[in-house]
């Protein structure tokens, strides 16, 4: 693989819809995507086989993870959820986030909804 310089803000800059993640590479198994959330469209979720790590390029978003603390993340925050573990994220205001996940990891887990993306979905902004 040849090496590459990817700006995360201007990815973020060309994405068309919220909570609609774009692929702008990959790490051996792993995707590394943007997307821009905003409202609380993600269902409750969990990734039964993938742990997800998310950093906050800009914003605030509100983590929520079932039976524990709901939290703030803000900009240049890092939170891994563990696989197995049932979240939700959402943002008052327009968040703009990166996440690492496994080529296998389903974008909303457990959950389909309107808002759930196939593989394919993800690398057209």
């Amino acid at each position: 693989m040849k090496s590459i310089r990817i700006n995360l803000l201007d990815e973020c800059d060309d994405l068309k819809s919220y909570f609609s993640p774009f692929i702008v590479s990959e790490i051996e198994d792993m995707y590394v995507k943007v997307a821009k959330i905003k409202g609380d469209d993600i269902p409750w979720h969990a990734h039964e086989k993938e742990d997800e790590l998310f950093l906050i390029i800009e914003g605030e978003m509100l983590m929520e993870i079932h039976k524990g603390e709901s939290f703030a993340l803000r900009k240049n925050d890092l939170f891994i959820v563990p696989k197995g573990v049932i979240h939700k994220v959402s943002a008052r205001e327009e968040c703009r986030i990166m996440l690492i996940e496994r080529k296998t990891t389903s974008h909303t887990g457990n959950e389909e909804c309107s808002i759930t993306k196939s593989i394919d979905q993800q690398k057209i902004k």
